[in-house]
């Protein structure tokens, strides 16, 4: 077993557990670009692997009471056999070498989708202001379509069971909190990955060591990442997983590494300007609401 690929799964589960996001549009790509795994073997062993570690944080939900059943339901009637689709998809691309790069470059448009959803998702909860718990309608119809969408990416690219999905939720149902959308979300990933994972291994992609690897780092990862998320700034861990997947979306692209690097760097520099812009902002109001403590002369 290759424990290089275990400390791999270490690092991502960690990141999993800290933002609820990043697993198939991480480790995927690791293991595309950093360990040469073909395209299709990486995201059938991730889709294992997640089928594994995703029910750690949807039992957690589930036992807090973090769940909407109901949205769940109709996320899996869409996403379950739409992630068959996905698998059924790269079968019909059609040679070997012609899959591997439409898988590559389906990956990197989910990489950049993914981005972007957590960049969305980020601005909306800073606009948000956390509100009680409201009772929250579930429309059958869309939601399925939200999960045949999500069901249909992850089934070609196992990114998108995260971060894809739940953001079609936020803006499907603006009301849900923020709990509640990533426990919803979680649950409905377990029968989703799971669905997509045996279409991979009907079909012979599945490399068990691969997946074997992945998992013995990602468990512990995730677990470790859960308990320190209350502590740990997730103002910096959402900008660096930010630029992780937009560079890892220009390489799946083929892109130069100057031109990566480049982007990668612009990128870096807009978040340190972003972050120091809004704690100048948070200090404002605190150095306006200071009492002035200057001593009133007695008469």
């Amino acid at each position: 077993m290759d424990f290089t690929l275990a400390l791999a799964g270490l690092g991502v589960g960690i990141i999993v557990g800290l933002t609820g996001m990043g697993g198939g549009a991480l480790m995927t790509p690791v293991l595309v670009l950093v360990f040469g795994v073909p395209p299709v073997a990486a995201v059938s062993s991730d889709l294992a692997a997640s089928a594994v570690m995703k029910p750690f944080g949807g039992w957690v939900h589930a036992r807090r009471g973090t769940v909407n059943w109901a949205m769940v339901g109709w996320l899996c009637a869409g996403s379950v056999p739409f992630a068959f689709v996905g698998v059924l998809l790269l079968r019909l691309v059609g040679d070997d070498a012609r899959m591997q790069q439409v898988i590559k470059i389906a990956l990197g448009v989910a990489l950049l989708l993914a981005a972007g959803g957590l960049v969305l998702k980020a601005w909306v909860s800073r606009r948000q202001p956390e509100t009680p718990p409201v009772h929250v309608r579930v429309k059958p119809l869309p939601t399925a379509l939200v999960g045949a969408a999500g069901g249909l990416i992850v089934g070609l690219t196992s990114v998108g069971s995260g971060s894809l999905i739940i953001v079609a939720l936020l803006a499907l149902y603006p009301a849900l909190r923020a709990n509640h959308l990533v426990g919803t979300d979680l649950v409905q990933a377990v029968p989703l990955v799971t669905a997509a994972a045996l279409g991979h291994a009907f079909f012979g992609d599945l490399q068990l060591d691969l997946a074997a690897a992945v998992l013995l780092g990602s468990i512990p990862g995730v677990l470790i990442g859960s308990r320190i998320s209350s502590r740990a700034p997730a103002g910096l861990i959402r900008p660096a997983l930010v630029i992780v997947l937009l560079a890892s979306a220009l390489k799946l692209f083929d892109l130069s590494t100057a031109v990566v690097g480049v982007v990668s760097g612009v990128a870096v520099l807009v978040a340190i300007g972003l972050a120091v812009a809004r704690k100048m902002t948070a200090a404002r109001p605190a150095e306006e609401a200071e009492p002035d403590r200057t001593p009133v002369p007695q008469p």
